[in-house]
């Protein structure tokens, strides 16, 4: 085949980076594998629903595999040696994008595909098919603030691209007592940001006290304070373009935290930051750093800079809680004793950007999805474009009468019962397609005991909206305890819904959307 030929011949197989041989992976793969001795297209995705929604373009003309196992998060997974195997043998890559993968996903995508092989990213190249796109609109339910690392701006100036990462590294923390800034992993492992316990190493680049994003992401984590009083955390930033240079400077400056204090009360603060959602954010494109917030939980739109030399970010005594009994939390102390935290607010780790990246809840986003997966393959391989062409147009067909079906389906749903609570904020395209009331809660970290107004808020909404069930999707049902215990007490129905992965059960994009409208209508029309 031409279109293959090209592709593999003459190439320079990229030499796999010393960190991506490093990276273990697992869950269960899909079965295909990616060879040069196959002389059909290999066409590489990151997801198993990319992965079907690929295989029906390609039929017999192509081989497809995934990165992300069938079952596991896309979120958090870490590509596998075996998976960069599959990317240098691709022949085109397909990717969600919009920070809906791990970044270690993305860069083994990016640093081991060979020359000239597209690597399209489908949701942001499926606009120009008509796709929509909807802003991710934080929750600001809970009682203290969210508050997280961000990178604002793309740095194209400087040579940034998707792969790129910023090193933003703490250098000092000056305060009464030991602060912390720690992510939950999926399993409830923390992975920590900042610890100053241990001290800062400058000989090393604050290797141990460095987060590192990609260029316009942000992330949530937790904080936790051992003693009340005012901390200062210095924070510095450097942009990594590529693994080639040296990291591009990208400012310094010191946040102040007032932890069980009166806020007001430290000297040369005018702001006080001590609700919504807040960012300690470092601007490649202005090189400085400063405090993003969001106090209205209006999203970008309502996004507002604060001037870290003259702004608070208030941590109240609301936020003393007891460490949990579980040994993984013992580097906060001893279980039961108290600490002032705020929490991740969010199930695992989970770095995103501005965008809702799960387009694919909506039937239509798909279709345009495919068409760009149709015209990806036509300008690989030519002389299969009219297979191509039949193969999308028959799926389109499908896919339209599945878009209809789902419509219809969640339709018989009275408007008073079509309220969605779950574990995962996956579903704000299905709802605005659909008319399906996103009224999920916020969850704090998910290894530590929910307080007592969190069970409280999530009780108090069942009741209020009288909601038959909560939904979990099977590979999140491990984290989702709170979700769970509440569902008992409350004596409601905890139904499965998918929303990133197929398992054993469900194993095409049709299947599962046709499944997640049966389940609906079934979990929220029939009482238990």
């Amino acid at each position: 085949m031409p279109g293959t030929a090209r592709y593999r011949s003459g190439q320079r197989w990229p030499v796999v980076l010393p960190l991506l041989v490093a990276l273990l992976g697992g869950g269960c793969r899909s079965e295909a594998t990616l060879s040069a001795r196959d002389q059909r297209i290999q066409v590489l995705t990151t997801t198993g629903i990319l992965r079907d929604l690929a295989a029906n373009v390609g039929g017999d003309r192509v081989t497809v595999t995934s990165l992300v196992p069938d079952g596991a998060d896309a979120h958090s997974y870490e590509p596998s040696l075996r998976d960069i195997r599959d990317v240098v043998y691709a022949d085109v890559a397909f990717s969600n994008y919009l920070l809906l993968e791990e970044q270690a996903v993305i860069k083994a995508l990016d640093a081991n595909l060979r020359d000239g092989v597209p690597n399209v990213s489908l949701a942001e190249g499926a606009v120009k098919y008509a796709a929509e796109i909807i802003p991710l609109v934080e929750d600001v339910s809970l009682d203290t603030i969210w508050l997280g690392m961000r990178v604002r701006g793309t740095g194209a100036a400087l040579g940034a691209n998707r792969s790129s990462e910023m090193l933003l590294s703490a250098t000092t923390v000056d305060g009464p007592g030991r602060m912390v800034a720690y992510v939950t992993e999926s399993f409830g492992n923390p992975s920590f940001a900042v610890d100053s316990g241990d001290g800062f190493d400058a000989s090393n680049g604050y290797r141990d006290d460095t987060t590192t994003l990609p260029p316009d992401a942000h992330t949530h984590m937790s904080w936790a304070f051992t003693k009340p009083g005012v901390y200062r955390l210095s924070l510095r930033a450097r942009l990594a373009v590529d693994p080639r240079t040296a990291p591009v400077p990208m400012g310094e400056q010191v946040f102040t935290f007032a932890v069980g204090v009166d806020p007001h009360s430290v000297p040369g603060m005018s702001e006080t930051l001590d609700s919504g959602h807040a960012d300690l954010t470092v601007d490649i494109d202005q090189r400085r750093l400063y405090l993003l917030a969001d106090p209205e939980g209006g999203g970008e739109a309502t996004q507002k800079v604060y001037d870290p030399a003259h702004t608070v970010i208030g941590v109240p005594n609301k936020a003393l809680l007891e460490i949990p009994g579980d040994r993984r939390f013992r580097f906060l102390g001893r279980p039961g004793t108290q600490v002032y935290q705020l929490p991740q607010a969010v199930l695992g780790k989970h770095v995103h950007g501005e965008i809702d990246p799960h387009l694919w809840q909506d039937v239509r986003n798909a279709i345009a999805y495919t068409q760009l997966i149709r015209d990806t393959l036509i300008g690989v391989d030519p002389e299969g474009a009219a297979t191509y062409r039949a193969n999308a147009s028959a799926y389109i067909r499908q896919l339209e009468k599945l878009d209809t079906y789902v419509r219809d389906t969640i339709a018989q749903i009275p408007p008073s019962r079509r309220h969605l609570v779950t574990t995962h904020d996956a579903f704000g395209y299905l709802g605005q397609a659909y008319g399906v009331r996103i009224s999920g809660f916020v969850t704090p970290n998910p290894a530590a005991e929910p307080s007592l107004a969190d069970r409280r808020r999530l009780t108090e909404t069942i009741r209020n909206l009288r909601i038959p069930a909560v939904f979990l999707e099977p590979d999140l049902a491990a984290r989702s305890t709170t979700l769970t215990e509440v569902a008992h007490e409350e004596d409601l129905r905890i139904c499965p819904i998918y929303g990133d992965a197929f398992d054993r059960d469900v194993t095409t994009y049709v299947e599962m959307m046709r499944f997640n409208a049966e389940s609906l209508r079934t979990c929220l029309t029939t009482e238990k």
